[in-house]
């Protein structure tokens, strides 16, 4: 028997990254699969963005691994298309028993120098897309009074800040206060709700040339070896970021029963980057 039999799980930002890597691991421990993603570019960013192909690509290893699984492209900043998939999953599924807040984007700019619509882009997609998700999924899970999890992706920068990434880090941070607003209001239905913090995850999304330049600006093309040794002298453990893998090990804790009694939580996964003195 393993730790999800039975369970369905809504899983946002799907295609690939840390998304693909949760879908994964929850099919592994028995859960079903709801996988939604933009699957189109976006401008402004300093990486590309997950592909219909890719999300393709998440449903084969979904399957793969023996189970069901339901992907569609959907906005996380638009409300209508999150309930389109949350009502084809309760026709096809019966019902949601944890939803993976995943969906996120990044860049960088100084606090003077951002624009308008860097900062709407990133809390649109990192914050209004979680509160979305949420306004999505919740109405069935508690009527249903069979319990939940909700689990937030954020940040080891939603509990810190980080020059370069004001925008980004205030949407993190309102996703803490939404996690810890919205585990006081569900618990009353057995609904648990946290957040996993990664530091910086080896994805496209944190570890491409324009990151790895503000950190190196001395390095014309810097590229991910030779910021191995600065990464690693910011943790705690000789390890220059996490791997999806290990977030993904986390939110399967979160979702499953032997977290049964955690609420309100926010769980590093950082090598001890927040702990270090």
């Amino acid at each position: 028997m393993t730790r999800l039999d039975g369970k369905i799980a809504f899983i946002t930002g799907a295609a690939r990254g840390q998304g693909r890597t949760h879908a994964v691991r929850l099919a592994q421990e028995g859960a079903d699969i709801v996988a939604v993603d933009l699957c189109r570019q976006q401008a402004n960013l300093d990486y590309t963005s997950g592909t219909p192909e890719d999300l393709e690509e998440t449903v084969r290893l979904v399957e793969k691994e023996g189970r069901r699984i339901i992907a569609r492209a959907a906005d996380v900043r638009d409300q209508a298309s999150l309930d389109v998939v949350v009502e084809e999953a309760l026709r096809e599924f019966g019902g949601i028993d944890i939803l993976v807040s995943n969906a996120g984007i990044s860049n960088q700019g100084s606090v003077v120098g951002l624009t308008d619509q860097q900062w709407e882009d990133i809390l649109g997609t990192n914050l209004v897309g979680a509160w979305h998700s949420c306004r999505a999924v919740l109405p069935s899970m508690i009527e249903r009074g069979a319990g939940g999890s909700v689990i937030f992706v954020s940040s080891t920068v939603g509990l810190r800040g980080a020059p370069g990434q004001a925008h980004y880090s205030a949407s993190k941070h309102g996703m803490q206060g939404l996690m810890l607003s919205l585990a006081n209001e569900v618990g009353q239905h057995n609904i648990r709700v946290n957040s996993v913090n990664p530091g910086a995850v080896n994805t496209e999304m944190a570890i491409n040339e324009s990151l790895l330049k503000m950190f190196l600006p001395d390095i014309e093309n810097p590229t991910p070896a030779d910021a191995a040794d600065l990464f690693s002298n910011l943790t705690l453990l000789p390890i220059p970021w996490v791997e999806p893998e290990d977030v993904s090990n986390a939110v399967l804790w979160l979702a499953s029963d032997e977290a049964r009694f955690v609420t309100g939580a926010a769980i590093p996964v950082d090598g001890g980057q927040l702990a270090r003195a």
